[in-house]
């Protein structure tokens, strides 16, 4: 796998700063001597070997002349790197080479190796930074250039189906945390030429690699560059969270009060190559295994490949289901709250009617903080599950969803009704295809409970007013978030609310409008 280069801020103190300000500001302030010892006797003293039990330094001969193997144990395919030492050592040395002659190692090297994956490099702050990456490293004495060996492989799980975006039909592979594995699984599905996958090193310490992935001829340009400029301008020891704190670095801390996610995950190949279709441009985290998809609508995290694997009318039905289910979920308890509460006011309403809505016996908490609670437990319920072996969260799950909802009710804590509401915004919750919108949608209905509980229904118009002000400001790298609806477009809005067939969809048809320059939101940034 081929690094691309980066930048970061220089880190200014101790060997790993200078050699990471040399590699930023391309200086050469460590050059490959023709001296092997001197050039050893630096990269044991920066890499800890004698300190680090994985640093490996294995010695050689080539061509009669002394050598130096250098990599790290685990990143290293072992026996692609012996295959390598027993063809240095069939090398006879050649007596009309002069000792400093680099054109003669350069053809002897590369031409009697027999491997694809071999670069020079010119500098020892090069070969620091690449033997960390995984790439083993050559020096031979008497030659001031080494060359890197990509021979990395690294510690990773089989390809499965991601537990997160479950399909009935279509593929079941999923990403995994290895980068190239995860680009290999996207060319495989777009053998196109116009395919480009960028490597940018994101950290002054992890020098994490990130892929910026487009095509070329689709996605918008400015979208890319602000992208690029935006992942090289990130200034960061680490980022051990993978993915999270990208995005936290993208799109910045001006917005962090909105829990509306401006980006949207995924861990299925072909979800991220259809958006690459429309015009979406990827980030690729090496150790994660999502996808990060931008720009994104509130529509776009509606959406599930479940709807595209079934035919046109089942996606359409599905799709209005869960819309319906979402809506449910976000407004419905609150609405119901105002309504109970404000019911002997509502009198241009039947009467009959809203003597359905309850609750037909009081209960010993307020009707507002019998959802708080429900949401607290809802969410309880749901971090134990994740911390529960998974031979025991059925049985866990029964427990909160069956015997505690029973056991509030006859205790007089709750009403049935609020058991009951509450169960279904659960429902709709789940049924929302991002997690990071649904985690928002059950902050909102926090907030719609307290202004219904304390105003009744105009407290609750007010917070849907709220509500849609926010949805309103926020853009996803100048996108509305809004759109197709705000700003209108009919026919966008069309293929959004309802799946169409495929012999109808528009090759390559945007899902979402032309960024908007300026200093907003989520929107592109100048350099």
């Amino acid at each position: 796998m081929r690094e691309g280069a980066g930048s970061s801020a220089p880190e200014p103190a101790g060997a790993a700063g200078a050699i990471r300000a040399a590699v930023d500001h391309g200086e050469s302030r460590h050059p490959i001597r023709r001296e092997l010892e001197a050039n050893l006797a630096y990269l044991r003293r920066v890499l800890g070997a004698g300190e680090s039990f994985d640093v490996l330094i294995k010695p050689s001969r080539f061509a009669g002349r002394d050598a130096v193997l250098i990599g790290i144990d685990g990143l290293v395919k072992t026996d692609v790197l012996l295959r390598i030492m027993q063809a240095l050592a069939v090398f006879e040395p050649d007596p009309s080479a002069r000792e400093d002659d680099r054109l003669w190692f350069t053809q002897v090297f590369v031409e009697g190796i027999g491997y694809l994956e071999v670069d020079p490099a010119q500098t020892l702050d090069d070969v620091v930074e690449k033997v960390l990456m995984g790439p083993v490293a050559l020096l031979v004495d008497g030659v001031d250039r080494a060359y890197l060996i990509d021979v990395r492989t690294y510690p990773s799980r089989g390809i499965a189906e991601p537990a997160l975006e479950k399909v009935l039909r279509g593929p079941h592979d999923g990403f995994t945390e290895t980068l190239v594995y995860n680009t290999a699984l996207i060319r495989r599905r777009l053998r196109d030429p116009q395919f480009r996958a960028e490597v940018v090193h994101v950290g002054r310490r992890s020098r994490t690699d990130v892929a910026l992935v487009y095509l070329k001829d689709v996605a918008d340009p400015g979208l890319v560059e602000a992208v690029r400029q935006r992942l090289q301008r990130v200034e960061t020891d680490a980022i051990p969270m993978a993915e999270s704190a990208v995005v936290e670095h993208l799109v910045g801390p001006r917005r962090w009060w909105n829990p509306f996610p401006l980006v949207r995950f995924t861990e299925r190949p072909d979800v991220a190559a259809v958006h690459l279709i429309e015009g979406h441009v990827l980030i690729l985290v090496d150790t994660s295994p999502s996808a990060i998809i931008l720009p994104t609508t509130l529509f776009h995290h509606l959406q599930h490949a479940e709807e595209f694997h079934e035919n046109a009318t089942v996606g359409t039905w599905v799709r209005l289901i869960r819309y319906a289910g979402v809506l449910l979920a976000w407004f419905g308890p609150a609405l119901w709250v105002a309504l109970v509460l404000d019911k002997d006011r509502l009198t241009g309403l039947p009467r009959d009617w809203l003597a359905i809505l309850g609750p037909r016996k009081p209960a010993g908490i307020d009707l507002e903080w019998q959802f708080i609670l429900g949401e607290v437990g809802i969410e309880l319920i749901r971090l134990a599950l994740i911390h529960t072996p998974e031979a025991l969260s059925t049985s866990l799950g029964i427990i909160g969803a069956v015997l505690i909802g029973q056991l509030a009710v006859q205790v007089g804590l709750f009403t049935n009704e609020a058991i009951l509401y509450i169960a279904l915004a659960a429902l709709g919750t789940f049924a929302t295809p991002s997690v990071e919108l649904a985690q928002a949608f059950r902050l909102l209905r926090v907030g719609l409970l307290i202004l219904a509980g304390t105003l009744g229904v105009p407290g609750f118009l007010l917070g849907i007013l709220a509500s849609f002000v926010l949805l309103l400001s926020t853009r996803s790298f100048g996108v509305p978030y809004l759109w197709p609806l705000v700003p209108f477009d009919g026919r966008a809005l069309v293929r959004m609310l309802l799946r169409q067939p495929m012999t109808v969809r528009v090759a390559r048809e945007r899902t979402f409008p032309r960024p908007v320059e300026g200093g907003e939101a989520g929107g592109p940034q100048p350099a």
